[in-house]
């Protein structure tokens, strides 16, 4: 038996490999799990473009004397237990999680419960542990069979779009909005993004704020049917905002020059958040920009405070409420949000993610991979 794996080049993510390689024996501890399916998204591209410097290549290195040059991008989705030399882990179990582009792969569970386990890897010690769970789909509470897909596509990404929500509501927008004054503008790139308009699915449920959508021309009507942006506007119409509009901006594209733009043209610029970098090809740094230094959001962080705050139950409430309410206007029959497209075996995930990374495609489009040739 064999592992395949799609490695990406580090330096030069357009390049890919479909590699082979033997499977082990498991050590005492150890579990094998088969990769069923999992989400390729514009998030997925960010953990390449940032996987040096917030450590995604870390979580599943590559095993060769060319490690350095090549890694596997982490996905979320589902995997089964094919073989376990572990007692509280039986063959069998399905687990949502974090997993590589890859066919199977071997984890050391730890800390196990009821709910799930964690990575204990030595390799995965110093990484973030949000990331090192994995979640024992007949014990998750936003687990259903039908919504697998949804879940694999949104549920990472919805996780960041209410904490982006919520970090800039508990920061009172930053003074952006002053009680009795004009409402706060909330600047929003890459607006088609899945990310971006499950935040903009929850600042629209807020007071004294106006969210604005700044997408490419082609995307505009998809942005303005999804109802969740009170503006939406191409990159070339940021004219058509106040420059002295007192706003924070939300950056999910990664796009320096637009990142300027915005910061030359708003006096009242009260905070710029970083998210990701779809747009790989511009990311680049800020050194000279007037007004706030831009801030990259890290998820992690505002999960260990609202932990701290509520308790990990009374977190994990507050999303599941927010998480049903938005799948459930996600899937709405009449106008859905989402349209999910399998695709299975090696040649078609090397496809797909060319597809993704280029950024080409319908955003509504959600993509479910497998490297498993055949059910």
């Amino acid at each position: 038996m064999t592992t395949l794996d799609l490695l990406i080049r580090k330096d030069q993510l357009t390049t890919t490999e479909l590699r082979h390689s033997p499977q082990l024996p498991l050590n005492p501890g150890e579990i094998r799990m088969r990769i069923d399916s999992f989400a390729l998204t514009s998030n997925n591209i960010t953990y390449a473009a940032f996987g040096d410097a917030m450590n995604y290549w870390s979580f599943f290195p590559v095993t060769a004397a060319d490690a350095s040059l090549w890694g596997r991008i982490p996905v979320w989705g589902f995997g089964t237990v094919v073989a376990s030399e572990h007692s509280d882990v039986a063959l069998g179990e399905r687990f949502y999680g974090y997993y590589p582009m890859s066919s199977h792969v071997v984890l050391q569970p730890a800390r196990t419960s009821s709910a799930g386990f964690s990575d204990g890897a030595a390799h995965r010690a110093s990484l973030h542990p949000v990331y090192n769970q994995y979640v024992r789909c007949s014990a998750d509470p936003f687990y259903t069979a039908e919504s697998e897909d949804t879940q694999a596509l949104l549920r990472p990404l919805f996780t960041t779009s209410w904490l982006i929500d919520d970090f800039l509501a508990d920061n009172q927008f930053f003074g952006a909005a002053e009680p009795g004054g004009p409402p706060a503008t909330l600047i929003l790139s890459s607006a088609s993004s899945k990310t971006a308009f499950g935040t903009a699915f929850q600042l629209a449920q807020r007071d004294g704020v106006e969210v604005v959508g700044l997408t490419s021309a082609g995307n505009v009507a998809f942005c303005e049917s999804l109802g969740c942006y009170h503006r939406v506007l191409t990159y070339e119409q940021l004219d058509q905002i106040n420059a002295d509009a007192a706003c924070v901006y939300i950056d999910f594209a990664g796009n320096a020059e637009l990142r300027r733009a915005i910061h030359t043209r708003f006096t009242q610029l009260r905070y710029s958040s970083s998210i990701g970098g779809t747009h790989v090809d511009q990311l680049g740094g800020a050194k000279t920009l007037p007004g706030p230094k831009p801030t990259l959001f890290f998820a992690p962080a505002q999960i260990k405070k609202r932990s701290g705050e509520w308790g990990a139950q009374g977190l994990g409430q507050r999303l599941l409420q927010a998480w049903q309410t938005f799948t459930a206007r996600v899937n709405d029959p009449q106008n859905p949000w989402l349209v999910v497209h399998h695709h299975r075996g090696a040649d078609a995930v090397a496809l797909t993610y060319q597809k993704v990374l280029g950024g080409r495609g319908d955003p509504r489009e959600g993509h479910i991979l497998t490297l498993q040739e055949r059910e």
